[in-house]
């Protein structure tokens, strides 16, 4: 609250200042403003305190598209988040709020508490390999956002030290499917090894609650599990992507829902890298299964078309009841033929 001295017309005048005229009157006090602004807001400063208090340190490897995706939206959530990459992405990084760091040491030496490994499937085992683990506090999480799961959970286990925690995840988004929502998008996740203590699992979840609250459908499901069912759904959807790009599907004036339906397929397939496409084929065991399944499909039809085109063929050929006359005629004399050998065999 203001309080301002003002000489004009006093708020009071007591009777003895009335009766002295040669003592001067006292300066009258005005409020000029109430309600104002306070420097320190006690209820601002409580929720600034909470969410750095709940803020998770987030070591981004990776900062490239997907890298960048994800950061924004871990930005947002009151995160802080240190990236690394080996192109420079300082600029874009800043953009958002977060810091970029140029050599791997120096992101180790802040401490992370969540490694977020964004790299592409096919650079994941030379970056695990040269990484400074030692720099790390001994029960950081790493978490891995690769469209295949058996592999990075192998690689892990393989690399880490044993007093890391492992949480293997997939968003099954990209910046074009997610970019205006993530509503209703599955999220994978599978815990393969997060230790005892209670802050630990407080830690995995807090990351977990990022994707729940921008309204991902959470899927908790084993790496193998994931595997399996993605090389049906996923692998295979980027295969017919590719193969309608390759066939060179355009859109036309009369367009109908299914066509705008292969056509969005296309250009959302067509986004991504082959190196991503290449690598859910070979980091998949199942997927070369699904790949022969495809193509004994197309087969299939192909035979089942070409089989009714036979019988048209065969129709025009030998026309209507006479044909079928003519046509039992050779199969009758086949049959006769084939009963006539039989026996001269037998005899001879």
């Amino acid at each position: 609250m203001l309080l301002h001295f003002s000489p004009t017309k006093p708020l009071f005048s007591p009777p003895n200042l009335r009766r002295n005229p040669t003592v001067s009157p006292p300066r009258s006090l005005r409020i000029r403003a109430i309600d104002a602004a306070q420097i320190f807001d006690y209820e601002t400063q409580l929720k600034s305190e909470y969410r750095k208090s709940s803020a998770l340190k987030i070591a981004v490897l990776g900062f490239g598209n997907f890298g960048q995706f994800l950061s924004k939206t871990l930005v947002r959530h009151g995160h802080d988040l240190i990236t690394h990459s080996r192109s420079d992405y300082s600029s874009a990084a800043s953009s958002i709020g977060a810091r970029f760091f140029h050599n791997p040491h120096d992101l180790c030496e802040q401490h992370p508490d969540v490694v977020l490994l964004c790299t592409s499937i096919l650079s994941t085992e030379s970056v695990l390999r040269s990484f400074p683990f030692q720099r790390l506090r001994r029960s950081t999480l790493f978490v891995d956002v690769l469209s295949v799961k058996e592999f990075p959970k192998t690689l892990f286990l393989k690399y880490l030290p044993k007093e890391f925690d492992i949480l293997c995840t997939h968003p099954m988004f990209g910046p074009e499917s997610g970019k205006h929502s993530w509503s209703g998008l599955p999220f994978v996740y599978d815990k393969v090894r997060i230790g005892d203590e209670s802050s630990r699992h407080e830690r995995c979840d807090k990351f977990l609650k990022v994707f729940e609250s921008e309204g991902c459908r959470m899927v908790e499901m084993s790496c193998e599990e994931h595997d399996k069912h993605a090389a049906g759904s996923q692998f295979v959807t980027h295969t017919m992507g590719r193969v309608l790009e390759k066939f060179g599907v355009e859109s036309s004036p009369i367009n109908t829902k299914g066509y705008e339906t292969l056509l969005d397929l296309v250009e959302n397939t067509s986004s991504d890298s082959f190196e991503l496409y290449y690598g859910l084929f070979m980091y998949n065991q199942n997927a070369l299964e699904q790949l022969e399944r495809l193509d004994m499909a197309f087969e299939s039809i192909k035979k089942e078309l070409f089989g009714r085109l036979h019988q048209v063929y065969r129709k025009q050929m030998f026309g209507g009841g006479e044909g079928k006359k003519t046509e039992q005629k050779l199969l009758n004399d086949g049959v006769v033929r084939v009963k006539e050998e039989s026996s001269s065999s037998s005899s001879s």
